[in-house]
């Protein structure tokens, strides 16, 4: 039976916290003298280095350089495309069996050492500890539930019923061929994981790109899994994503492709994959994800499953909390509670204990935050944050205050389009359907949140709203920070292709075609 992984959700119940921190902390203590070092690629199970490199720099402080990786090339790139192509035959005739058990073993191998992964992560792309553990078990239980869910359904192939008794029928899934996997930077071990596991684990071939700041997660799974499987069938490429990623979709070789990423880049990336015929094309890609708060609301549990939800990780989660619509008879109280919340957010160095909130990913999510903060100035009231920080410990990363902005007009730029930063717009509603209307009125559809005391609002929520993943009275995080099995991540509208959830029963189908088989006697 498959089991969540939930390291500090278990610390918490079992008020082992301490034990949990003071692991973290020998974890980052013991991959600090591997700063620096050079890192390859794998090309049909082979090292490859190249002239060119990636500097991979910490976002909380640039001056500390964490790895060196690969700047392939576009011929590079299409050797690894040759090698998954030639690595097929053999690894989807390898048993559903064979294939669940090197992933278990990868998972289990993870699991003993994931306060090292998690500390990595933390230096890698701003998570704080928890947050960082949290996407390395989100990882784990990929690997586990997808192989867990391949063993339960026998490989996807059932036998089927036919009125002659001379005919036999079944009817049973097989892999496309060759998956590109297209990784963003902030998840780079769990979606990373989840999506190649998806594709290898149903027997297809894969070349793995990840996103090129946060490369050292995803490396340390393709390494843990490349002598394990037939050469070729698994490939890892970092690189120019114009480089890199425009190789594998243009590429006839390339049977598949999932990406993660915004909304812009996966309709661009599924357009031009599918014009020359019809290939999966699995994207999930963001959100603008809305939270209602209604007068019956709880508003201490309100305030604080907001504030997680909208600066957890700096808003930089496809989940992420980025509009609150509250009723206008307890605005005030619940904005007055938003603040003194957001005010006790410690923000600082991610691998210390004490930091909530770190660093954005680079310089260009800077200058993102900078023009946001000038229109919101412009045409809104910013209430709470809007500054860049640079003192003390601040100076040589990418730090900057979680913001919140109000009376901006309902189709504002900031309301409508998704900016992955500790940004969060406020407005106010008179009735509640008027609320629903307002939270439904984006061309996404990924996460929604409701705190309501009242049973027949939460239901009519639930009935009414346009998102895949929706939470009513989440404390713990209006909008954010799905359970693998429990809460498969799907998206609606723009935020998602095919309305199959990540972490869900349905989700390995997606890279497998059905065939159906008849022996007559």
């Amino acid at each position: 039976m498959f089991e969540n992984e939930y390291t500090w959700g278990k610390a918490v119940l079992q008020n082992k916290t301490d034990d949990f921190d003071l692991k973290f902390d020998s974890a980052i203590d013991s991959i600090q003298n591997q700063f620096g070092k050079k890192y390859p690629n794998f090309i049909n199970g082979e090292e490859v280095f190249s002239d060119e490199e990636i500097e991979v720099r910490c976002p909380s402080d640039t001056k500390i350089l964490l790895a060196k990786f690969p700047k392939l090339n576009e011929n590079q790139t299409k050797k690894a495309i040759v090698s998954a192509k030639n690595a097929f035959t053999k690894w989807s005739t390898t048993s559903y069996e064979a294939r669940a058990k090197i992933f278990k073993d990868v998972a289990d191998k993870f699991s003993k050492k994931k306060f090292e992964l998690a500390a990595w992560l933390c230096f890698e792309n701003g998570k704080n500890r928890i947050e960082a553990m949290n996407d390395i078990d989100e990882a784990i239980d990929f690997m586990r539930f997808y192989s867990y869910q391949l063993e339960k359904n026998q490989g996807f192939c059932k036998q089927t019923s036919h009125p002659n008794p001379n005919e036999k029928t079944q009817t049973i899934m097989k892999p496309f061929g060759v998956w590109g996997i297209i990784a963003p930077f902030n998840f780079p071990s769990a979606i990373a994981i989840g999506m190649t596991t998806g594709a290898l684990l149903t027997g297809n071939t894969a070349i793995l790109k990840p996103a090129s700041a946060t490369p050292i997660s995803s490396y340390f799974f393709v390494k843990e899994l490349i002598n394990r499987v037939p050469k070729g069938s698994v490939n890892f490429v970092t690189g120019d994503g114009v480089v890199v990623g425009r190789t594998l979709i243009d590429s006839p070789d390339v049977d598949g492709i999932a990406f993660t990423g915004s909304r812009e880049v996966g309709i661009a990336g599924l357009r031009k994959f599918s014009e020359k015929g019809s290939k999966p094309f699995i994207a999930e890609m963001g959100g603008k994800n809305p939270v209602i708060v209604t007068k019956n609301a709880d508003l201490d549990k309100a305030a604080l499953g907001v504030v997680r939800a909208a600066f957890g990780y700096g808003g930089q989660k496809c989940s992420a909390c980025s509009r609150v619509y509250v009723q206008k008879d307890i605005a005030d109280k619940f904005t007055q509670k938003l603040l003194e919340n957001t005010k006790s957010l410690n923000i600082g160095m991610p691998w210390k204990r004490e930091s909530f909130l770190g660093p954005v990913i680079n310089e260009d999510a800077i200058k993102k935050f900078e023009n946001a903060v000038k229109l919101a100035r412009k045409d809104g009231k910013i209430i709470f944050g809007g500054n860049i920080l640079k003192e003390k410990e601040h100076s040589s990363g990418y730090f900057v205050e979680p913001t919140i902005v109000t009376n901006l007009p309902e189709d504002h730029k900031l309301i409508k389009e998704e900016l992955f930063l500790p940004f969060l717009c406020v407005d106010t509603y008179d009735d509640f359907q008027e609320g629903i209307k307002l939270a439904n009125k984006t061309e996404y559809g990924l996460t929604a949140g409701i705190f309501s005391n009242d049973k027949k609002q939460i239901q009519e929520f639930f009935q009414k709203i346009q998102a895949g993943t929706v939470y009513a009275n989440r404390e713990a995080s209006a909008t954010t920070a799905a359970l693998v099995q429990s809460q498969p991540f799907v998206g609606w509208k723009g935020s998602g292709s095919t309305g199959k959830g990540a972490g869900g029963e349905n989700y390995l189908q997606q890279f497998l075609r059905s065939q159906t088989q008849t022996l007559c006697d």
